[in-house]
């Protein structure tokens, strides 16, 4: 779920303008990103939706930020509600592409207060975590437990797969260089750090077989026995776990993001956009996406919902979210552009 370049967003409007064509002029557009994840927002959230209120929602996928851009530069805004991550929200509130949330139109109180955003409402927490082949490493043998143990190839011999971008490598990495949780972003703000976690993952290049770009691609790997160890999408990691792939997720270190809904700027229906934001932000809906993703709830007040026996498939069940950190979204706006070319230069090294 992250949005694209607003580059090229004019040479989009004439396209949008005429396109998005199939939704009647009385029905809500809702846009996220295809795939599983979308299928859970529909189940969870957009049907009881429908039935509850009579609302007709059209849905449509790749909410890139550059057709926004198109939208609203053209004057002809015909999405209502998008998703994204929460560095999409960041880029695109920058952009001046979303609407403010006030709390007089959704009351976000119940909601972890280290994830509200006034451009979005939190809609699912999910992780970054490592999982391993209990295959390489069957239960009654050692197994890793920490990142530094993803990085000892001594203790853990065996191939790697890395995400090939640098959001959340490079925490992974300090943590494995034995920088506290606490202290990741104060390390990773200096340039003695920055280098330490680029470094530490040129340390551990040689034994990575895939950089991987698709979210399927580190289950597979472990699957084929191409790799014993990937970091990968916690959802992800949990679907290859239901579907029989040897592996198990390691919770420690895990980097924690933040999906959110947001409205567009010049949503056509406002009214029913700010009423689906106020359905998502209730703990009784909030309890409901784990059913259909391995994702976890953006408020507490879910967990009264929600058996104790799925907590240890949720990103931000109490004990998960304890040893986690949340992806410093400020963080990576300001730097991303710079991390992302270095860490490209580090792969091809």
């Amino acid at each position: 779920m992250r949005m694209k370049s607003i580059a090229g967003a004019l040479g989009l409007a004439m396209l949008i303008a005429g396109g998005a064509g199939a939704a009647s002029a009385k029905d809500m557009v809702f846009v996220s990103w295809g795939g599983a994840y979308q299928d859970a927002v529909r189940e969870a959230w957009l049907k009881p939706f429908m039935a509850a209120t009579g609302a007709k929602i059209t849905e449509e996928t790749s909410p890139e930020t550059a057709k926004i851009q198109a939208m609203i530069n053209s004057g002809t805004v015909n999405w209502d509600i998008v998703t994204d991550g929460g560095l999409g929200v960041a880029r695109g509130a920058q952009a001046g592409l979303f609407e403010e949330i006030t709390p007089q139109m959704v009351d976000q109180s119940g909601v972890y207060p280290q994830i509200i955003n006034k451009y979005g409402v939190p809609s699912e927490i999910y992780s970054t975590a490592f999982a391993f082949s209990t295959k390489a490493f069957p239960d009654g043998k050692p197994q890793p437990q920490s990142w530094a143990d993803f990085w000892d190839v001594q203790k853990f011999p065996g191939e790697r797969a890395l995400y090939g971008s640098p959001q959340s490598v490079l925490e992974a990495a300090l943590m494995a260089d034995g920088v506290p949780q606490a202290d990741i972003y104060k390390v990773l703000d200096t340039k003695e750090g920055q280098d330490r976690a680029f470094n530490k993952v040129r340390e551990l290049k040689p034994h990575v077989a895939l950089w991987w770009t698709g979210g399927s691609q580190p289950v597979q790997a472990i699957g084929s026995g191409e790799v014993v160890m990937a970091n990968g999408w916690n959802g992800r990691l949990q679907a290859g776990i239901t579907d029989g792939v040897p592996l198990k997720i390691v919770w420690n270190g895990a980097i924690d993001e933040v999906g959110y809904f947001m409205m567009v700027k010049g949503a056509p229906h406002k009214e029913e956009a700010t009423e689906l934001l106020r359905w998502i932000a209730k703990p009784q809906s909030q309890a409901e996406f784990y059913k259909y993703v391995s994702y976890g709830p953006t408020m507490p007040g879910a967990w009264d919902l929600i058996p104790k026996s799925e907590w240890g498939r949720l990103p931000s069940s109490p004990d998960i979210m304890k040893q986690s950190i949340f992806l410093n979204v400020d963080w990576w706006l300001k730097n991303e552009g710079a991390m992302t070319e270095r860490y490209n230069a580090l792969m091809q090294e």
